[in-house]
């Protein structure tokens, strides 16, 4: 049976809170961690199978989803909780971090799903509230917790006060109108969406920054790089030739374009994407406006609906596979897309429109 189990970590007490860079970097080590496992091993030398995760990192800890197939609930946090603490111990730069909660999320019927599966000497209770008593005490043992309250509460006033940055997309793209009979969130959840949203704007242009400056050290592309990227291992990978140091310097400028159109005031066009890679782009963005709320317990139902409504809104939906945004080669990912003869043909900024490699880097560019 699959189960979804949540690690939460933190860094050592008293050591200052991660900047952007530091989160993206800590995101990279787990990530080349867990990538390199295709299970983990349970009670016994039972092997659970690891079938995906989902890593984000705040100011002062980390927050991890792994998806694993297990025979019953205790095997999957037991080991999800085993091979996190071996990473962290096998990691340098994360040998002091420490976990601070580790269970599994689940409702009634996976609950009774995982009873059923259970057998030996192992199984859990069958009296839910006899498992719920087991799981307490077992973490009042090990002392841990999930965010401190004060943190949950900073954030949601930190992401409701970014909410107005996003001047181009009214709370109305989230669910919030005035009219109260076509709400679909209330206007919290709409402004917290938003502020996720704005928040995620420093994340995704830094990663790219960042993977800009490691395919100049280490290219010509990534499928001939060694380098480790934040973003650009998350591109279509049959295209990884393609994705050469310019394509990079036009992917970001493209990034930048894009949202900065979704702070303009009054916007000269519309906010949806204007070609393949900002599509690709805004996916990205939705998805790590998605991670932040997660990391800090705000992702509610509603705000994950005010998410889905802006992303159905401008057309990029993040649980998409970006594969099938990009059938052709990379190439055209700059190409606007055409107008449908409404006159309104997507604005792609001139940098990234020119794919002339020698006339944008210079004659000795190689």
């Amino acid at each position: 049976m699959t189960y979804v189990v949540t690690v939460a970590m933190a860094h050592p007490e008293g050591a200052p809170e991660l900047d952007a860079l530091q989160r993206e970097g800590v995101i990279f080590l787990l990530r080349k961690g867990f990538d390199s496992l295709e299970a983990i091993e349970g009670p016994d030398g039972m092997e659970i199978e690891l079938l995906d995760d989902l890593i984000a990192a705040g100011p002062s800890g980390a927050l991890l989803r792994i998806f694993v197939d297990a025979p019953a609930l205790e095997f999957a946090e037991d080991a999800a909780r085993e091979v996190v603490s071996e990473l962290l111990e096998r990691t340098e730069a994360l040998a002091d971090w420490r976990i601070t909660s580790c269970g599994v999320e689940l409702n009634s019927e996976l609950l009774q799903q995982s009873l059923d599966a259970a057998d030996g000497p192992d199984a859990p209770p069958a009296d839910p509230a006899e498992r719920a008593r087991r799981h307490a005490a077992a973490e009042t043992t090990t002392g841990t917790d999930r965010l401190h309250p004060a943190e949950v509460e900073a954030m949601r006033a930190r992401l409701r006060a970014l909410a107005p940055t996003l001047a181009a997309v009214p709370l109305e793209a989230f669910g919030h109108g005035d009219d109260p009979e076509e709400r679909t969130v209330g206007r919290e959840a709409a402004e917290i969406a938003a502020g996720a949203l704005v928040f995620a704007v420093d994340l995704l242009v830094d990663e790219l920054f960042t993977d800009l400056a490691a395919l100049e050290e280490d290219g010509p592309t990534v499928a001939e790089s060694d380098a480790a990227f934040m973003l650009l291992d998350d591109l279509p990978p049959q295209f990884a030739d393609e994705y050469t140091v310019l394509f990079a310097r036009r992917l970001t400028v493209t990034a930048v374009a894009l949202t900065g159109r979704l702070a303009q005031p009054r916007p000269v066009r519309p906010v949806r994407p204007s070609c393949v890679a900002e599509e690709i782009l805004l996916r990205l963005l939705i998805t790590q406006a998605e991670v932040t709320a997660d990391l800090y317990d705000l992702l509610s139902d509603e705000v994950a609906t005010a998410l889905e409504t802006f992303a159905e809104g401008v057309g990029a939906d993040p649980d998409a596979d970006a594969t099938d945004l990009a059938p052709l080669g990379a190439e055209d990912w700059f190409t606007p897309f055409d107008d449908g003869g409404d006159g309104d043909a997507g604005f792609v900024h001139p940098y990234a429109a020119h794919d002339d490699e020698e006339s944008l880097q210079g004659p000795t560019a190689r």
